[in-house]
């Protein structure tokens, strides 16, 4: 048994069987293996010895494995098994899983694979990839069980049985009519309970919650997370049953979106892991930095404005750090509130307006809470209780533009169909820099006799 070694000491286990040619000994061992954990030990043999292990795959479990990989090195595990493995392994992977693969290739090189594989696989594969991409129709699979209405339940059941191995998913079964119009949905649960007589069409349900090929994958997403699906129809522009999506190529989605979601909050841009190069990474992450460079320019220019006013009272020196963090920091907070909630639900006037006010209320509670901390400080600190009017004053301010700035800016980009995660935190950051600066500096400057 193998379930309490580690990847590390399974990966050896692999690397002696090959060794010493004890094929029975192997293929015990891939056959208590996970698609997953077979990819991650294929990816720690050495070179020589993973050609070897993937000749002891079989078909089914060399696909299963395959798709555990990313785009790269399933086409690096392509090129090893040969062309009649490959493709028989392009027959058996997932339409979607696919699609996704031959998006990275040449045209001449998407036919060439396609061109091995069998005509109704082909097919199905070319008339997904003409959808969109990040749409239902991307996602999609066709490998599920439908039936008609008119079957009994002990028909629908011998249907499944026949075509369990094929499909992704037996939670549901899908009704059709004839026109292939997707016209009723059936569990398997209410199918066991069912009487083996009764007619599919008496205990279906007939309000099917279903999305159109052209569906982005973000609506997907929250249909199956409202509505707690499994799996989820997709339908042509003539209702016609399609294909289906399932939960965990919408997991994969979800994990996807809020990687970018985090990539454009850090203003990285595109992706960035531990295995990205450091010129590769700086590059990436340049393009912003020199642009939020050019914009914290102008909060120098602020500052060299007041000039004199920094040279007759020194003291508000010590508080402009804490000013310009404290606005940046409460803007990044309400900017990933607003972004979680985006993704999350749908948006209309009531809601923006009450988000507003409630981000409002959380400004002025924060800010009066540190602006009154920060007077006291400022008066035992510097012995000076307008100073520590003037810079409780300016942190209450700040804390509220910061606050609603972190919360409209991403709503605005919103309305405007931009994608609101590119207001990114350093953005919000240097924007509330510059509010602080002025705020801080304006009301110095009105306290300025009273200060010297």
């Amino acid at each position: 048994m193998i379930n309490n070694l580690t990847e590390d000491q399974m990966t050896l286990l692999v690397i002696k069987a090959l060794k010493e040619g004890k094929k029975i000994e192997l293929q015990k061992l891939i056959d208590e293996l996970h698609p997953y954990d077979m990819a991650a030990i294929y990816q720690n043999l050495p070179d020589k010895h993973q050609t070897r292990f993937l000749l002891h795959l079989s078909i089914p479990i060399l696909t299963d494995m395959i798709q555990e990989l990313d785009n790269e090195d399933q086409l690096a595990v392509l090129k090893k098994v040969g062309k009649e493995r490959t493709r028989k392994v392009l027959d058996d992977m997932d339409n979607d899983d696919l699609a996704s693969l031959l998006d990275d290739m040449s045209p001449e090189k998407i036919k060439e694979f396609l061109a091995g594989m069998k005509k109704e696989e082909s097919t199905i594969v070319q008339s997904m990839m003409a959808y969109p991409p990040e749409t239902a129709g991307r996602l999609m699979t066709n490998r599920f069980v439908w039936i008609k209405s008119t079957y009994t339940v002990r028909e629908a059941v011998e249907k499944l049985k026949s075509f369990a191995e094929f499909a992704e998913t037996i939670n549901y079964l899908y009704v059709i009519d004839e026109q292939k119009k997707l016209v009723g949905v059936v569990s398997y649960r209410d199918m066991l309970m069912a009487d083996t007589y009764e007619k599919v069409a008496d205990i279906m349900y007939g309000r099917v919650i279903s999305v159109s090929v052209y569906t982005d994958q973000e609506e997907i997403a929250r249909l199956i997370e409202r509505y707690d699906f499994l799996a989820i129809p997709v339908v042509d522009e003539d209702e016609i049953l399609v294909g289906i999506v399932t939960f965990d190529d919408i997991l994969d989605v979800v994990i996807q979106e809020a990687n970018e979601d985090i990539e454009k909050l850090s203003a990285s841009g595109k992706s960035i892991d531990f295995d990205t190069k450091a010129s590769v990474a700086a590059f990436r992450r340049l393009p912003w930095l020199i642009l939020l460079l050019f914009i914290g320019l102008v909060s120098g220019s602020i500052i060299s404005g007041y000039e004199d006013t920094l040279q007759k009272v020194v003291a508000l020196t010590f508080f402009m750090p804490m000013i310009a963090g404290m606005t940046g920091n409460t803007g990044t907070q309400s900017l990933a509130v607003v972004v979680r909630g985006l993704a999350s639900r749908d948006i209309d006037m009531k809601t923006v307006m009450s988000l507003v006010a409630r981000e409002f209320g959380v400004g002025l509670i924060i800010g009066t809470t540190c602006g009154l901390l920060i007077f006291f400080i400022a008066l035992f600190w510097q012995g000076s209780s307008i100073l520590g009017i003037v810079v409780g004053a300016s942190l209450l301010l700040t804390l509220i533009i910061g606050t609603l700035a972190g919360t409209v800016i991403p709503l605005i980009l919103y309305k405007l169909n931009i994608d609101p995660a590119v207001a990114s935190g350093p953005l919000i950051t240097t924007i509330n820099d510059i509010f602080s600066l002025i705020t801080y500096f304006t009301i110095a400057s009105w306290f300025l006799q009273q200060l010297m």
